[in-house]
């Protein structure tokens, strides 16, 4: 008997956001992570289970895992289960009925998937019908959420979607290499060339007033042009603990692409 079971590759926000969508539909997930994962929106990312051990992410519940039989107990108990797991090595002992490839690598890569499995990857760097099953539209606009069989999405635009206005002047990069020392939390409300901490030794500052919705791990070495936080300028502090609209949008299009493809094969 087939399960509804699916391995998500990378535990980002807009990957959490599919991991969400199916969860709330019934299907058992887990979490593929690296060791160390770079995450800035961590209050919306079951990635933080790495660092934690367990994560909630609104309702859902997400604990970390160090072996297949471990991870069996949390599926069944109605948690995801996240593993430290790059090279999916879980599927050895585990079968899974797809992988959503949700590391948003922008660009054409070795992806390492295994052929037998279908795969659905996320944004750029997938072509539906080659490296993938289906490949979900990310760039906001009229095709977001798009499924796409025979084909490539929009590229990556380089730039962060505008909100009230604002676009590259929300997020914040690291100015050169470095350790990330925090000054301010998550939910913290920040001004216009306010200081959010520093990389190494020097100073990074906010360019506008708002709410900060993200914000990078401290105590971690981060490579120059490190996204490191993202400041909201609606300055509305719930939404930092809120899924995005983006992320659901294209979670619920990973869902009905999973479902169809499962009702199929069964």
């Amino acid at each position: 008997m087939k399960l509804k079971r699916v391995l998500i590759r990378g535990g980002g926000d807009l990957a959490s956001g599919v991991a969400a969508c199916l969860h709330r539909d019934g299907w058992q997930v887990i979490v593929a992570e690296l060791a160390q994962p770079l995450v800035v929106r961590r209050k919306v990312a079951f990635a933080e289970a790495v660092y934690e051990g367990t994560v909630q992410v609104e309702e859902i519940s997400a604990r970390l895992v160090s072996s297949p039989s471990e991870l069996e107990g949390i599926l069944k108990n109605g948690d995801i289960g996240v593993c430290i797991d790059p090279d999916l090595e879980i599927i050895d002992s585990l079968p899974v009925f797809a992988i959503v490839d949700g590391r948003m690598l922008k660009r054409h890569s070795d992806l390492g998937n295994p052929s037998s499995i279908p795969v659905i990857g996320l944004g750029p760097g997938f072509v539906g019908g080659e490296n993938c099953f289906a490949v979900i539209e990310t760039n906001r606009g009229e095709n977001l959420g798009k499924a796409i069989y025979d084909g490539e999405p929009e590229r990556d635009t380089g730039k962060p979607a505008p909100v009230h206005g604002y676009s590259l002047e929300r997020v914040v990069y690291t100015p050169d290499d470095g350790m990330f020392e925090a000054w301010l939390e998550i939910g913290d409300a920040v001004q216009e060339g306010q200081a959010l901490g520093k990389i190494g030794d020097k100073v990074i500052f906010s360019k506008i007033s708002g709410v900060v919705r993200g914000l990078i791990r401290e105590g971690i070495f981060l490579p120059k042009g490190t996204k490191v936080a993202d400041i909201d300028p609606r300055g509305k502090k719930e939404a930092c603990y809120k899924i995005s609209d983006k992320a659901i949008i294209i979670g619920c299009s990973v869902r009905d692409v999973l479902n169809d493809l499962f009702n199929k094969t069964e």
